[in-house]
Parts: structure tokens; sequence; C-alpha cells
């Protein structure tokens, strides 16, 4: 590990290589790289502080790299401790010139010492993943309370936790879902966690998906990308949930529904994407097959209840990277991917720059709409105009060559006239 008083990572000679990523994950990202070229000479962020908690990967790179370039003063930590490129963090401190936090690997005490680290840059800006720096600063850093402009959550995880501090008043500064916009959750979320949750339960098992029995927790915009592809692999689904539309839209779409409680007695195979705690609980862990491999694509490790079984664990053997086989006092194994941390990160790259390209789109045009509107949005929850997807989307479909069709007068008076009939 080497440290200074600008940055902790494990090694700057991994940086060469950080930089071809970076750049590889670059040419797949049109969108946000057009947003770059305006914000360099806009400077929308000039004289600002920004402090960001994300997956340390080479797409989030390119957002950070995109608001440094308009000027923004930024400083980055991981937002999880295993998901970390470490070559990216070193690339993005000596060819960057953006001080990281982030170690793969790193124990929970240095990765909470890393949110400080960050936070003592004093931020006018935050991006959150997870919501830690938002909570954090609410917590035990309400000094920096009266410095900061506003806050952008990249997450399902995390906008449940900032609907929760604003439906109880506890929230002190706006903030952007940006999971909330289309051309985040609708594409990110569906295809992005669909692809690469199973690239990274592949990486980590070499299994085939042919034949077994996947059990699916959630059908959120997620979770429909994980089944969908899943199926496509020639899986049968499962899908358990506790919303009722939802569950009925699974059902429409041709998979089996049913509560937990049956389903972790069939499944070969068991992934959690809902942003909720406990989904796949003790019991339902010891009820499984012999054999029986889990994972979770939710945010923290919490969906599937590992730290509640270790009381049942009689033996852990590492069978390869990010697959451990913990024996069970019941006789049985299962088999734990990624400590039951975010599959498609620590177990594979993250989802393909191409989607997170609107994704950090988003992120990247909600940090210009906070700092536009400094001092007239409430200390709520906001969501980026439809008008901003409505771009975001053209300017994906123009970059993939694609021209679509425009309302003609005549039409767009018709969908606005109410004495026009048939």
């Amino acid at each position: 590990m080497q440290t200074t008083m600008n940055y902790e990572i494990k090694d700057i000679s991994l940086a060469e290589q950080g930089k071809k990523n970076i750049e590889w994950a670059q040419k797949d990202m049109p969108v946000l790289n057009s947003i770059t070229e305006r914000f360099k000479k806009e400077q929308p962020f000039k004289g600002l502080r920004l402090t960001a908690s994300v997956h340390v990967t080479k797409e989030t790179a390119a957002l950070c790299i995109a608001l440094k370039e308009g000027g923004a003063d930024a400083v980055l930590a991981a937002s999880n401790p295993l998901s970390t490129q470490d070559d990216v963090a070193a690339a993005l401190v000596k060819y960057y010139g953006i001080p990281v936090y982030a170690i793969a690997g790193e124990d929970s005490e240095t990765y909470h010492r890393h949110i400080d680290c960050v936070l003592n840059h004093k931020p006018h800006l935050v991006i959150d993943d997870g919501c830690d720096l938002v909570a954090t600063i609410h917590g035990s850093k309400r000094e920096l309370l009266d410095n900061i402009i506003g806050s952008c959550e990249e997450t399902t995880t995390g906008i449940i936790r900032l609907k929760a501090m604003e439906k109880e008043g506890k929230l002190e500064f706006p903030a952007l879902g940006v999971n909330n916009s289309e051309t985040k959750h609708m594409f990110d979320n569906r295809y992005g966690t669909g692809q690469s949750a199973l690239d990274g339960l592949i990486r980590a098992t070499n299994i085939l998906l042919a034949g077994k029995v996947f059990v699916v927790c959630g059908y959120g915009w997620c979770s429909r990308g994980v089944a969908a592809k899943a199926r496509g692999m020639g899986a049968n689904v499962i899908v358990t949930e506790v919303d009722p539309l939802k569950a009925l839209e699974a059902v429409m779409d041709g998979f089996s529904v049913m509560p937990i409680s049956e389903a972790s007695k069939l499944g070969d195979i068991f992934l959690s994407q809902t942003g909720d705690i406990n989904v796949i609980s003790v019991d339902n862990l010891l009820s499984m097959k012999n054999g029986a491999i889990v994972g979770n694509a939710g945010h923290f490790d919490v969906e599937v209840n590992v730290n509640g079984l270790r009381k049942h664990v009689v033996e852990y053997k590492n069978i390869r990277p990010n697959l451990d086989e913990w024996v069970l006092d019941n006789g049985k194994s299962v088999y734990v991917l990624a400590q039951g941390r975010l599959v498609n990160l620590v177990c594979a790259e993250g989802h393909p720059a191409s989607v997170m390209d609107m994704s950090f789109a988003n992120q990247a045009l909600g940090m210009e709409f906070i700092v536009k509107n400094k001092g007239k949005l409430e200390n709520k929850l906001y969501t980026l105009p439809h008008s901003v997807d409505l771009e975001i989307a053209s300017l994906k479909l123009k970059s993939m060559g694609i021209e679509i069709d425009t309302l003609t007068e005549e039409q767009k008076n018709y969908l606005n006239s109410w004495s026009v009939g048939t």
C-alpha cells in the first residue's frame, strides 16, 4: 500500500494499465464525452469542491474526469470495499490529478476512514453511491452542512435512504435521485445489472445456467434484467416478490412466482437485488439444497443474511476467487459469492461502458442542475426534468446512427387538443 497526504491506493505503478482501461471505456461513452467537451468550455463547477463515493471503476473514472474538466476540485472514495479496480485508482491519481482513497479488499475500518478522508475536503457538491456520504454528513460531520449545495445519488438503495430522510424532515440539503431518471433505471438497471450480474456469477463459478433453477429475488428493474438474461441462457426462473403489481407483472412475463420460503427449497442459484435487508433469511439459507449458490446484486451486503448464517458454519472453504463453500451444521453446504457483496462488481467488472454512458450523463447533468439552481431548491429529493431524459436518449440514438420520426404540427395539435375527436 502506498500512502501520501493526498491519496491512498494500492500501487501507483498500476497506473499505465488503468489509463488504458479508462480510455477503453471512454470509447464507448459518446454521450458523456460530448458533455465533457461542453464542460471544458463552460466550466460550470469552477471554484467548487466535489466529493464522490462511487465504485472505483473505469466507467466512474470517466464521470470524475468529466466533472474535473468542468472545473471541479474533485476527490474520490470507494462506495464498496471490494469493487475497486486498483489500476483505475492509480491512473486517476497519476494521470488525471484526482486524489483517490480506495483499495480493493479494504476492511470495513479502512472503508469508513476513507469516507472521512474525502469528507475532509469540505465539499460543496456530493456524488453518492449508496448514501454513505450523505448519511455521514448528517450524522457525525454536521459542520460540513453549511458548505453543501446538493448531492446526486446513483442507486436504488441510496434513494430509499434519502426518501426516509426527507420523510422524517432530516434531509438538510437538496438531493437528486439519478436512479429515478428513465435513462438510468430503464437501461442501467435492466440491461447493465442483467448482464453484469450473470457475468460475475459465471466468472466466479463457470457453471452452466441452462437447466438450473434460478431464483431471482425482487422484480424491479434490476431483477427484471437478471430474470430475462437467466431465462435467455436456459435457466428455469422463479421470481419472489412482496409487491402485488410487480409479482403480477412477473407472472404475465412468464415466470413462476412464489414466496422465498418455497423457492429456497427448489433453487440451484439465488440472486437478490431489491435494496432491502434479509431478503434471503437464515431460515431460507438453511432450507436450501446442498450445494446451492447464493449471491447479491444489491448495493449493500445485507440482502442475503450471510452474517446471521455464520453461527451455523462449521467450516469455510475458499474454492476459487470470490467463491466460498460454507459447510453448515445441518450437514449441507452453500456456496457464497463475493462474501455477500455486489456480485457484478466484485466477481466481474460492473456494467458495460455503453450503458453507464447514459447513467453518468445523468450524474454529470444532475450536478450541473444543482449548481444552476443553487438557492432555489428545497431540502428534498428531486428527479431531473423529463426533458433531460429525452436529450440523453436522443444523443444516445444519434451516437448509434439511429434516426426516429418527429411529430408533425397537425399531430402535435391533435395530442394537445380536447375538442378534436375521432
